[in-house]
């Protein structure tokens, strides 16, 4: 269940309150009572931190783009050039040899 942040616009109460998506906001102020508790605009209460989240990570095909890592840190070149790694348990088919040209005589043929 998410956390949503309220606050009072006639005394400025705020409150964080647990509950379901599927729930009423609330609108009565517990602190003065006037309806003017409202719901307020908040950010993400979670982070992907780090260099490991890639736009190639849960995406078949494409190249290997990588993304800007939000925290203003660089992702290392050597991933940023790399193809992405197989899924576990998936190998590459081998691709088929081609067949070796026939050798080119190597003097004047004889005659007998």
């Amino acid at each position: 269940m998410p956390i949503y942040a309220y606050k009072c616009e006639s005394c400025g109460h705020t409150k964080d309150v647990l509950q379901k998506m599927s729930d009423a906001p609330l609108t009565d102020c517990p602190q003065c009572g006037a309806p003017a508790f409202k719901k307020q605009l908040t950010a993400a209460g979670f982070q992907l931190k780090g260099s490991g989240w890639y736009v190639t990570d849960f995406r078949g095909g494409g190249g290997a783009t990588a993304v800007p890592p939000a925290s203003g840190g660089e992702a290392p070149a050597a991933v940023a050039d790399s193809k992405p790694a197989e899924p576990a348990g998936k190998t590459a088919p081998a691709p088929a040899a081609a067949p070796a040209p026939a050798p080119a005589p190597s003097g004047p043929a004889k005659a007998s």
